[in-house]
């Protein structure tokens, strides 16, 4: 299962200039990992943050991203969810504080989770840390997460493996087969 959090974004934010390019990297890199996941029938679920917007959908922060002439609009162009494609509205760091993520992880019966998005070091990793208190196994390829800068990136990363038991392969050195 890969959750995406995140990536529908606007960048419209102080480091959001910065972090452009390692965001259009790691997009990239995930449309490419996504498509190799779909065609093995595992499933993707974007979490994404609502960023304030108290009467916006998923549809409509996708909507904003791609017509409204933001920095983040090449991202989402390259992530553009799916009609077989999930997702989770948050409204903190964590994609499980106060949204249905847990229900719908069991109801796909998830074991094992693929995290990718912005940022490795607030909302992937707060994601990362809960998933890990309700057992789901990690993987964080490194390819797949953004950081204002590496040497942030490779302190999260290097969290993730130390605190969540997280593997950090980059995405096309995951055996797809061992989760199935």
């Amino acid at each position: 299962m890969l959750l995406i959090i995140d990536m529908i974004n606007d960048l419209e934010f102080d480091d959001g200039e910065r972090m452009l390019k390692p965001a259009l990297d790691a997009a990239r890199n995930l449309k490419r990992f996504k498509q190799r996941l779909a065609d093995n029938a595992i499933p993707t679920i974007y979490v994404n943050d609502n960023f304030g917007k108290w009467r916006s959908d998923f549809r409509q922060l996708v909507d904003h991203t791609l017509h409204d002439n933001v920095r983040g609009e090449p991202v989402a162009k390259l992530l553009k969810p799916g009609e077989e494609d999930y997702f989770v509205i948050k409204t903190r760091h964590s994609g499980f504080y106060g949204t249905t993520l847990e229900i719908l992880l069991h109801h796909l019966e998830a074991q094992t989770l693929i995290l990718a998005g912005m940022t490795g070091d607030i909302c992937v990793q707060f994601t990362a840390q809960d998933a890990y208190m309700r057992r789901f196994n990690l993987i964080i390829p490194p390819d797949l997460i953004v950081c204002k800068d590496e040497e942030t990136k490779q302190t999260a990363l290097k969290q993730l493996t130390q605190t969540c038991k997280a593997k950090t392969p980059c995405s096309d050195e995951i055996d797809l087969e061992s989760l199935l």
